[in-house]
């Protein structure tokens, strides 16, 4: 893969930039202004500084740019003032000087007339003008360019400045004060140490007039995320993602520095020139300091000054001063609370890179040890994974073997299942290097294996869940236990259905024989009940069977609470009573509350969100899987059963035509990570979502989710919808031979007929093709299955209405189209209402009721800007102008018409680029640019590429595609 070396996009920074460019407006209308950007060393200061410039620039501003050196208090006096004034010397000519060149030589030796003489400025030329007379000059020629137009004059790294670039900047903030013209300084915060001559400097800044501080902090994961997509060109994974934002805290220079070091999801060694560049500072440290600081650095990023003392064990005075040394140094920060934190992960990872063997295990050993005798040196609850790090890390097998387990059940204890898996499987690894760890756990390999299995399918890891499953039955004997190789063989089966590769029917299949032959007990009810519910998707008359068993051994025992979940998955599968399925679902959660069997609960609140979607109860539904989604967190059941609980409220929230929390939520999941087909669902309502509004990453999205139809196997539930996606991104595309081929596999789906919810979106999608493309075969395949598809409930109906609209013919379209409104406005989502509108606007224009067509298009693009679903608007546009009625859906030729993306994609088509080409400069696909291409030219009404460039230099779009960035 390849990784750009920079990114190209500004992320995170929009309170930072409204900041700056509201700061211009102020220096514009004449107001005094002046901006002090801070913020630690590659947090994007200079980077938030282009993006701004380049805006001012476009906005008619003039923008000038000085760097102060790193030369300190002696160095070259005025530096950044006279890169700016050189950069206007090339620009105006000496002439903009006002024949005071001779004054402004000491700044620009090219202006003096004896350029030997004055080649080499120094402090002492200035006493032949008086500093006061210059600072007059410089800011009488900054009145004089800021009078033409606006001017930005940017100072960088000020924490470097000379006293005279101080005392020069001084002076035009607090006594010159020329008029529309905005000062912006940077520097590093964590530059000025306590006697740095900058931090008076600030402060008496901070006491004038029209003065502004702007704190650049670090980036958020999501911030990370984007610049992470950006360097490498697509969708990072979320562990990666989790991995360099944990290193780098969001600092967004030592994110691109891991990024490219080769490994797209994190390097697992520092480069050399970032691990350098960490340790500079370290390095000038006293030697004492230095020695603390790796201390502390085995300790980790956060260490408490009590824990130090006893690893250290040092004269206190001593330790004090080392810490102040490291403190002052901005190496490390003190907290209120008492501990002290590394300013910078990867220093303190830098720092512990460096320390010898014997010294690394030493240490470590020496803070597990004083952990283990004093709990209390770390934050509650954080001794046993505490220990279990420093004896794993001085490598003290046996003691780290017994720590990781005993970490790994107070893990399980807060519901820290991922923790807990990470645990085991260290513990696992250590198994093999300490002869005697079955004696020291008290229990054989097989069910340590067992613990790992069951952390990992609980934090929902599923792909190294089924590795383990298939150590468990090399290891199992199932003539000797079949209970335990049962209930390996029932996880692996759901597993494989969970993870696409099959349904998992022969694994249970076995799963049975074996439970069915094994002693009865407890045990035995709840694997029997397990078994029964995980058959339920697959042959639910078994299921049905394999529950009634688990049932009648479940009264002899006393059990019945392990029935729980098999009565949901019973009563949400097949033949549904919604309303009455809602009431015993009821009971079951209250059952599952009562007995405190959180993940059962959790179970059916994902039902109960799920089943009143279909009711069309979308507010109650979202409301639901928002609880659910709150409990599953609680219990630590995020990444597997609750995973499907955000998506359950992302559909609903779709529905309600709340689309950017359906965003918001889909986000929440992408970050979550989910594993094998419980992140499916999400993907497909996000990818559907950005095809509705055009986002310039729905392609990829579509991608990533159709590649899940090439797994050998999906539950039919979340094949139709995927189905339904292929279909509707054809379409979108205007590709019509995919659309019909993918309407053709729908079609032929035999799953269909048993699943009416699904179905008829399915149908609906292939009828909408099969109308385009003028396809009978297809339509008459689609009336076909329609006409033996339930349709119980409001979505269905709506549906079913408008897959009747979409093959009627002649006189029976104008009537169709009306029911199919009246069934989406029944229904209340307010999308397909949308389209199901346009379409009625299309059959009233072609019959002459232009009043009705004005209002379905006025309602039609109403509702698309209320979504953000540009195509629709686009299409309700489009109608109007084609039918003259230029007012209905408020657009026009110009910018109005066109969105921003477009108007980029139109100023590249009139520069003559190819959509190959279109794609590589604005970083989308082939595909995407194509498609912008064919809507500008239907949005504009041309024919063809030449006539939309020749319409947009008539109505001037190219000037608007360079509007401000």
């Amino acid at each position: 893969m390849t990784v750009r070396a920079a990114s190209s996009v500004l992320v995170g920074r929009h309170r930072e930039t409204t900041a700056l460019r509201d700061a211009l407006g102020r220096a514009r209308a004449g107001e005094p202004t002046t901006v002090l950007v801070g913020g630690e060393a590659g947090v994007g200061k200079t980077r938030l500084l282009e993006e701004f410039a380049g805006w001012a620039t476009d906005g008619a501003a003039r923008v000038l740019v000085g760097q102060c050196l790193e030369l300190g208090e002696a160095g070259l006096p005025f530096a950044p003032f006279a890169a700016a004034l050189r950069a206007v010397l090339r620009a105006d000519g000496p002439e903009v000087f006002a024949g005071y060149e001779a004054e402004f030589a000491p700044l620009l030796p090219e202006l003096g007339r004896t350029s030997v003489a004055l080649a080499a400025p120094r402090a002492a030329a200035l006493s032949d003008a008086p500093r006061g007379y210059l600072f007059d000059l410089v800011a009488e020629l900054f009145q004089r360019l800021a009078d033409a137009r606006p001017l930005v004059l940017i100072i960088e790294d000020l924490h470097w400045a000379d006293r005279s670039t101080r005392d020069l900047i001084g002076f035009l903030v607090r006594a010159a004060r020329p008029g529309r013209l905005l000062l912006v300084c940077t520097y590093r915060t964590d530059e000025l140490q306590r006697g740095h001559p900058l931090r008076p400097f600030l402060a008496e800044l901070d006491r004038a007039r029209g003065v502004e501080r702007v704190e650049l902090g670090r980036l958020d994961r999501d911030g990370t995320a984007a610049i992470l997509a950006d360097l490498l060109g697509a969708e990072p994974l979320a562990r990666a993602v989790d991995d360099v934002h944990d290193r780098t805290q969001g600092n967004p220079f030592f994110i691109e520095e891991l990024a490219v070091a080769g490994d797209p999801i994190g390097c697992a060694a520092l480069p050399e020139t970032l691990r350098d560049l960490l340790l500079a500072r370290v390095d000038r440290l006293p030697e004492p300091a230095q020695r603390v600081l790796r201390i502390a650095a085995a300790g980790g990023t956060r260490f408490a000054h009590d824990l130090l003392a006893e690893v250290a064990a040092l004269p206190e005075a001593e330790l004090e001063d080392a810490l102040r040394a490291a403190v002052a140094a901005q190496l490390v920060v003190a907290n209120p609370d008492g501990d002290y934190e590394f300013r910078h992960a990867l220093v303190r990872e830098a720092v512990h890179d460096e320390l010898l063997p014997g010294e690394h295990a030493r240490l470590h050993a020496r803070f597990a040890a004083a952990i283990e005798a004093q709990p209390h040196l770390v934050a509650a609850g954080r001794a046993p994974a505490e220990i279990a790090h420093h004896w794993y890390a001085a490598h003290d097998h046996p003691r780290a073997l017994v720590a990781a387990r005993a970490a790994a059940c107070a893990a399980a204890d807060r519901y820290a299942y991922a923790e807990q898996r990470r645990l085991l499987e260290r513990a696992l690894e250590l198994w093999e290097l300490v002869p005697d760890a079955a004696d020291l756990l008290g229990m054989d390999h097989l069910a340590l294996l067992e613990q790992t299995l069951d952390a990992a399918v609980t934090a929902g890891d599923f792909s190294r869940a089924i590795t383990l499953t298939r150590a468990g039955l090399a290891e199992v004997d199932a003539d000797a236990a079949p209970l335990r190789a049962a209930r390996l063989l029932d996880q692996r089966g759901r597993l494989m259905a969970l993870l696409g590769k099959s349904d998992g029917s022969r694994e249970l299949d076995e799963a049975y024989r074996l439970a069915a032959g094994g002693p009865p007990g407890v045990e035995r009810v709840r694997l029997l009940a397990d078994i029964a519910t995980h058959l339920v998707k697959i042959d639910p008359k078994k299921a049905a069977q394999v529950g009634a068993e688990a049932a009648t051994d479940a009264e002899a025992f006393g059990e019945n609470v392990s029935l729980l979940s098999t009565r949901i998955a019973l009563l949400c599968h097949g033949e549904r009573d919604l309303t009455g399925g809602l009431v015993e679902l009821g009971q079951v959660a209250a059952a599952a509350r009562a007995s405190g069997d959180a993940s059962t609960l959790v179970l059916a609140m994902v039902f109960e969100s799920d089943m009143l979607c279909e009711l069309g109860r979308y507010a109650e539904s979202a409301q639901a899987a928002e609880a659910g989604a709150v409990e599953a967190r609680r219990v630590g059941i995020s990444r597997s059963t609750g995973a499907y609980l955000l998506s359950n409220r992302a559909e609903a929230l779709i529905a309600l035509g709340r689309w950017d929390e359906a965003e918001a939520v889909c986000a929440e999941a992408a970050r979550i990570d989910l594993s094998g087909v419980t992140g499916l669902h999400w993907l497909q309502l996000g990818a559907g979502l950005r095809l509705a509004r055009a986002h310039p990453g729905a392609d990829e999205l579509v991608d990533r989710a159709l590649t899940f139809l090439n797994r050998p196997y999906l539950w039919p539930n979340h094949r139709l919808p995927l189905h339904e996606l292929a279909i509707e991104a054809a379409l979108a595309a205007d590709d019509k031979v995919e659309a019909v081929r993918a309407a053709r596999v729908a079609v032929a789906d035999e799953s269909l007929p048993q699943l009416p919810r699904e179905g008829w979106p399915v149908l609906s999608a292939a009828a909408r093709t099969a109308a385009r493309v003028g396809d009978r075969e297809l339509a008459a395949a689609v009336a076909t299955l329609a006409a033996d598809l339930p349709a119980r409930h409001p979505a269905a109906r709506a549906h079913a209405a408008q897959v009747g609209a979409l093959l009627a013919v002649g006189d029976q379209a104008l009537p169709a189209w009306r029911a199919a409104v009246d069934a989406w406005r029944a229904d209340g989502q307010p999308y397909p209402l949308g389209r199901a509108l346009l379409a009625l606007a299309e059959v009233t224009a072609a019959a002459g009721e232009r009043d009705e067509t004005a209002a379905a298009v006025t309602e039609a693009t109403e509702i698309g800007r209320r979504l953000g679903a540009a195509p629709l608007v686009e299409a309700a546009t489009t109608l109007a102008r084609r039918v003259g009625l230029r007012g209905a859906a408020g657009g026009g030729a110009g910018a109005d018409l066109l969105t921003a993306r477009e108007r980029e994609v139109l100023r590249l088509v009139a520069e003559g680029h190819s959509n190959s080409r279109i794609a590589e400069r604005l970083f989308i696909s082939p595909k995407t640019a194509s498609v912008h291409v064919s809507r500008i030219i239907a949005k504009l009404g041309v024919s063809n590429r030449v006539e939309a460039a020749a319409l947009a230099h008539r109505l001037g779009l190219l000037t608007e595609a360079a509007a401000p960035r």
